[in-house]
Protein backbone atom coordinates (compact mmCIF):
# COMPACT_ATOMS: atom_id res chain seq x y z
CA UNK A 1 0.00 0.00 0.00
CA UNK A 2 1.43 3.38 -1.03
CA UNK A 3 2.21 5.78 1.79
CA UNK A 4 4.21 8.91 2.51
CA UNK A 5 7.52 7.98 4.16
CA UNK A 6 9.00 11.48 4.47
CA UNK A 7 10.24 12.66 7.87
CA UNK A 8 7.28 14.05 9.77
CA UNK A 9 9.42 16.68 11.51
CA UNK A 10 10.89 17.96 8.24
CA UNK A 11 7.43 18.11 6.68
CA UNK A 12 6.18 20.00 9.74
CA UNK A 13 8.95 22.57 9.42
CA UNK A 14 8.22 23.00 5.73
CA UNK A 15 4.51 23.58 6.37
CA UNK A 16 5.08 25.68 9.47
CA UNK A 17 2.60 23.45 11.30
CA UNK A 18 3.05 20.46 13.64
CA UNK A 19 1.73 17.52 11.63
CA UNK A 20 2.42 15.04 14.43
CA UNK A 21 2.41 15.34 18.24
CA UNK A 22 6.16 14.69 18.46
CA UNK A 23 6.80 17.57 16.05
CA UNK A 24 5.53 20.22 18.50
CA UNK A 25 8.70 20.17 20.62
CA UNK A 26 10.90 20.12 17.55
CA UNK A 27 9.05 23.04 15.98
CA UNK A 28 9.75 25.20 19.04
CA UNK A 29 13.47 24.59 18.65
CA UNK A 30 13.63 24.93 14.88
CA UNK A 31 10.81 27.00 13.46
CA UNK A 32 12.48 27.79 10.12
CA UNK A 33 11.96 25.83 6.93
CA UNK A 34 14.39 22.94 6.29
CA UNK A 35 17.35 23.48 3.99
CA UNK A 36 19.91 26.21 3.46
CA UNK A 37 17.40 28.93 2.63
CA UNK A 38 15.30 28.17 5.66
CA UNK A 39 17.93 29.55 8.03
CA UNK A 40 17.31 33.19 7.32
CA UNK A 41 14.87 33.23 10.22
CA UNK A 42 11.92 34.53 8.19
CA UNK A 43 9.71 33.33 5.40
CA UNK A 44 9.48 35.20 2.15
CA UNK A 45 6.25 36.95 1.24
CA UNK A 46 4.13 34.30 -0.46
CA UNK A 47 2.00 34.70 -3.54
CA UNK A 48 -1.64 33.66 -3.38
CA UNK A 49 -0.81 30.52 -5.34
CA UNK A 50 1.96 29.65 -2.88
CA UNK A 51 -0.43 30.10 0.04
CA UNK A 52 -2.97 27.81 -1.63
CA UNK A 53 -0.30 25.20 -2.34
CA UNK A 54 1.08 25.25 1.20
CA UNK A 55 -2.39 24.88 2.71
CA UNK A 56 -3.15 21.95 0.43
CA UNK A 57 0.17 20.31 1.27
CA UNK A 58 -0.34 20.91 5.00
CA UNK A 59 -3.77 19.27 5.13
CA UNK A 60 -2.77 16.44 2.79
CA UNK A 61 0.18 15.58 5.02
CA UNK A 62 -1.76 16.15 8.24
CA UNK A 63 -4.19 13.39 7.29
CA UNK A 64 -1.54 11.25 5.57
CA UNK A 65 -2.86 11.18 2.00
CA UNK A 66 -0.94 10.95 -1.25
CA UNK A 67 -1.47 13.58 -3.95
CA UNK A 68 -3.81 11.52 -6.13
CA UNK A 69 -5.89 10.44 -3.14
CA UNK A 70 -6.28 14.03 -2.00
CA UNK A 71 -7.14 15.34 -5.48
CA UNK A 72 -9.76 12.61 -5.98
CA UNK A 73 -11.30 13.41 -2.59
CA UNK A 74 -11.53 17.09 -3.56
CA UNK A 75 -13.25 16.12 -6.82
CA UNK A 76 -15.78 14.06 -4.89
CA UNK A 77 -16.36 16.91 -2.43
CA UNK A 78 -17.06 19.27 -5.33
CA UNK A 79 -19.85 16.97 -6.52
CA UNK A 80 -21.62 16.99 -3.16
CA UNK A 81 -24.08 19.57 -1.87
CA UNK A 82 -22.72 22.16 0.52
CA UNK A 83 -19.45 24.04 0.84
CA UNK A 84 -16.78 21.97 -0.93
CA UNK A 85 -14.10 22.79 1.63
CA UNK A 86 -16.25 21.71 4.56
CA UNK A 87 -17.28 18.54 2.73
CA UNK A 88 -13.60 17.75 2.11
CA UNK A 89 -12.77 18.10 5.80
CA UNK A 90 -15.75 15.93 6.71
CA UNK A 91 -14.51 13.20 4.38
CA UNK A 92 -11.05 13.39 5.95
CA UNK A 93 -12.45 13.18 9.46
CA UNK A 94 -14.59 10.16 8.57
CA UNK A 95 -11.59 8.05 7.56
CA UNK A 96 -11.12 4.91 9.67
CA UNK A 97 -7.57 5.83 10.68
CA UNK A 98 -8.69 9.29 11.80
CA UNK A 99 -11.51 7.77 13.88
CA UNK A 100 -8.99 5.51 15.63
CA UNK A 101 -6.84 8.58 16.36
CA UNK A 102 -9.79 10.71 17.47
CA UNK A 103 -10.97 7.93 19.79
CA UNK A 104 -7.60 7.98 21.56
CA UNK A 105 -6.55 4.51 20.46
CA UNK A 106 -3.38 5.86 18.81
CA UNK A 107 -1.05 8.77 19.67
CA UNK A 108 -1.07 10.09 16.08
CA UNK A 109 -2.82 9.61 12.75
CA UNK A 110 0.29 7.93 11.37
CA UNK A 111 0.22 5.38 14.19
CA UNK A 112 -3.53 4.89 13.73
CA UNK A 113 -3.01 4.27 10.02
CA UNK A 114 -0.48 1.54 10.81
CA UNK A 115 -2.86 -0.13 13.26
CA UNK A 116 -5.62 -0.26 10.65
CA UNK A 117 -3.28 -1.34 7.83
CA UNK A 118 -1.97 -4.22 9.95
CA UNK A 119 -5.50 -5.52 10.37
CA UNK A 120 -5.97 -4.96 14.10
CA UNK A 121 -9.55 -3.69 13.67
CA UNK A 122 -12.91 -5.05 12.61
CA UNK A 123 -15.63 -2.90 11.05
CA UNK A 124 -19.13 -4.13 11.88
CA UNK A 125 -17.69 -7.55 12.68
CA UNK A 126 -15.49 -7.94 9.60
CA UNK A 127 -11.74 -7.45 9.45
CA UNK A 128 -10.70 -4.17 7.86
CA UNK A 129 -7.24 -3.07 6.71
CA UNK A 130 -8.06 -0.01 4.59
CA UNK A 131 -7.28 3.23 6.50
CA UNK A 132 -9.18 5.39 4.01
CA UNK A 133 -12.51 3.59 4.38
CA UNK A 134 -15.20 6.16 5.20
CA UNK A 135 -17.26 5.57 8.31
CA UNK A 136 -20.93 6.44 8.68
CA UNK A 137 -23.33 6.72 11.63
CA UNK A 138 -24.03 3.29 13.08
CA UNK A 139 -20.65 1.80 12.15
CA UNK A 140 -18.70 0.09 14.92
CA UNK A 141 -14.94 -0.40 14.97
CA UNK A 142 -13.62 -3.02 17.38
CA UNK A 143 -10.22 -4.55 18.10
CA UNK A 144 -9.80 -8.06 16.72
CA UNK A 145 -9.78 -10.67 19.53
CA UNK A 146 -6.23 -11.77 18.63
CA UNK A 147 -4.97 -8.19 18.69
CA UNK A 148 -6.16 -7.58 22.24
CA UNK A 149 -3.29 -9.77 23.43
CA UNK A 150 -0.56 -7.87 21.58
CA UNK A 151 1.79 -5.64 23.58
CA UNK A 152 0.46 -2.42 22.07
CA UNK A 153 -3.10 -2.86 23.31
CA UNK A 154 -1.99 -4.36 26.62
CA UNK A 155 -0.04 -1.16 27.28
CA UNK A 156 -2.28 1.29 25.43
CA UNK A 157 -2.72 3.55 28.47
CA UNK A 158 1.06 4.01 28.71
CA UNK A 159 1.42 4.54 24.96
CA UNK A 160 -1.40 6.99 24.34
CA UNK A 161 -1.89 8.46 27.79
CA UNK A 162 -5.30 9.48 29.08
CA UNK A 163 -7.58 9.85 26.05
CA UNK A 164 -8.96 13.31 25.40
CA UNK A 165 -11.91 12.47 23.17
CA UNK A 166 -13.56 15.70 22.07
CA UNK A 167 -15.16 14.44 18.85
CA UNK A 168 -18.93 14.46 19.31
CA UNK A 169 -19.52 12.22 16.29
CA UNK A 170 -18.08 9.09 17.89
CA UNK A 171 -18.17 7.23 21.19
CA UNK A 172 -15.07 5.41 22.43
CA UNK A 173 -15.23 2.56 24.93
CA UNK A 174 -11.71 1.92 26.19
CA UNK A 175 -12.61 -1.19 28.17
CA UNK A 176 -14.36 -2.87 25.24
CA UNK A 177 -11.88 -1.48 22.70
CA UNK A 178 -14.85 -0.24 20.71
CA UNK A 179 -15.53 2.88 18.64
CA UNK A 180 -19.13 3.64 17.68
CA UNK A 181 -19.86 6.26 15.04
CA UNK A 182 -22.82 8.26 16.33
CA UNK A 183 -22.98 11.15 13.87
CA UNK A 184 -21.25 13.22 11.22
CA UNK A 185 -18.22 15.43 11.98
CA UNK A 186 -19.00 19.14 12.15
CA UNK A 187 -16.60 21.69 10.64
CA UNK A 188 -15.46 22.90 14.05
CA UNK A 189 -14.41 19.38 15.01
CA UNK A 190 -11.71 19.27 12.33
CA UNK A 191 -8.29 20.79 12.96
CA UNK A 192 -8.84 24.49 13.80
CA UNK A 193 -5.87 25.95 11.90
CA UNK A 194 -7.09 24.99 8.44
CA UNK A 195 -8.22 27.41 5.75
CA UNK A 196 -10.13 25.03 3.50
CA UNK A 197 -11.09 27.84 1.12
CA UNK A 198 -7.46 28.09 0.01
CA UNK A 199 -7.57 24.41 -0.93
CA UNK A 200 -10.77 24.88 -2.91
CA UNK A 201 -9.18 27.81 -4.73
CA UNK A 202 -6.05 25.77 -5.48
CA UNK A 203 -8.06 23.06 -7.25
CA UNK A 204 -10.26 25.63 -8.99
CA UNK A 205 -7.38 27.07 -11.01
Amino acid sequence: MARDTHSITKMSRREGYALHPKAHKYMVKRSTMPGQHGRTGRRSVSSQYALQLREKQKVKRLYGLLERQFANLMKEANRKQGQSGEVLLRFLEQRADNAVYRAGFAPSRRAARQLVTHGHFMLNGRRVDIPSIRLKPGDVLTIRPKSKNCEYFKNIDDITGKPDVTALWLKADRKKFEITITGVPAREEAEPDINEQLIVEYYSR
